[in-house]
């Protein structure tokens, strides 16, 4: 038979370790939160990684000046965004939030197909 246990809430979990653990915890928190947070152009994100708007142009095959203008676009296309990301060695994620919900990373309708066909 097994045994049914109360829920206990974080805080109260918190408050039973000791005050030097829950600092730790605190600080941990802030600096995940902050990288969370961060946000970038895609221009600071290439020039972050190091890479040039010359090397991701030909890696995708089109010319620099593309780049440079997909850069300064307002509103580029997600899949442009997504081959650039791919060209500097990364995936692009999307991550959708509501002030009354946690953060969730939206997938592609084909990424469900492809989880059911596994």
């Amino acid at each position: 038979m097994k045994k049914a246990y109360a829920p206990v809430s974080v805080d109260e979990v918190m408050a039973a370790l000791p005050k030097k653990r829950q600092k730790a915890i605190r600080a941990r928190g802030a600096e995940l939160l902050a990288k969370v947070e961060k946000r970038m152009t895609l221009a600071e994100l290439r020039k972050g990684r190091g890479v040039s708007q010359t090397a991701i142009a030909d890696t995708l095959g089109i010319g620099q000046m593309q780049i440079s203008r997909l850069e300064q676009r307002k509103d580029p296309r997600l899949s442009t965004m997504q081959r650039t990301v791919a060209a500097m060695g990364g995936k692009l994620t999307m991550l959708v939030t509501f002030p009354d919900q946690e953060p969730v990373v939206l997938v592609p309708s084909e990424y469900i197909a492809e989880k059911r066909r596994a």
